[in-house]
């Protein structure tokens, strides 16, 4: 299956994937396109898989939304008790991080030595294009960047937005649904505050060499004996 191939294909999916999280969320297509700054035909292309968001605009989506990133990866719509989007300037958070994503990916091609020309040839975007995105002028549709992310033999997830407020608030929300993981006498303990003592200990118990760990544990032999 040829790249191009791949990219309508994977629009397609993110679009309904980008539907599902609008309906859940009980928005308009509307109020959902202006809560993120972008023309509401913009949003319906998206949906429609006519066009697909850059990687940053899928952020500010999925924090408009309360969902976590990975919504746009699964097969269905799954969500949570997330807060909602402070009142950011969200448009301008986009321009930001698509400058981000553009030097990263610029990186990522010269560190694997592939020229601008052959990322052109071997993808099927034009060197202009292409050009444009490594310097942030243009957003990437989702589906072409992970295309690109493949060729250079990186990650998606090495371009998620890590320091700015997107990025922390995704954070929270993996912090979250991985504490949600933990068998609920843990949760319980864990956050009465008279346990804390112990929690501490916990961590730095865990930062001992198993040596350490051996000697404290002999320690504690000889008192109880």
């Amino acid at each position: 299956m040829s790249i191009q191939t791949q990219v309508i294909i994977r629009s397609k999916k993110l679009g309904v994937l980008i539907r599902d999280a609008r309906l859940l969320r009980r928005k308009t297509i509307p109020e959902c396109a202006s809560s993120i700054g972008i023309p509401a035909g913009m949003l319906l292309a998206w949906e429609e898989g006519r066009r697909s968001p850059s990687l940053p605009e899928l952020e500010i989506l999925a924090y408009a939304l309360g969902l976590p990133l990975s919504q746009f990866w699964s097969k269905e719509a799954r969500s949570n008790e997330a807060k909602t989007a402070a009142e950011l300037d969200l448009p301008e958070i986009v321009k930001a991080r698509q400058s981000q994503v553009g030097a990263q990916i610029r990186q990522a091609r010269e560190e694997v030595g592939i020229t601008l020309r052959n990322l052109s040839e071997r993808t099927g975007i034009s060197m202009p294009r292409l050009k444009a995105y490594e310097l942030g002028e243009l957003p990437i549709p989702l589906p072409e960047l992970e295309g690109l992310m493949a060729l250079l033999g990186k990650p998606i997830e090495s371009l998620f937005d890590q320091a700015g407020p997107v990025g922390k608030w995704m954070a929270e929300q993996r912090a979250i649904a991985d504490f949600l993981k933990i068998p609920r006498e843990l949760q319980e303990f864990v956050t009465r505050v008279s346990n804390l003592p112990y929690v501490e200990l916990a961590v730095k118990l865990s930062g001992m060499s198993s040596d350490k760990l051996r000697s404290v544990a002999e320690g504690l032999l000889e008192i109880t004996l």
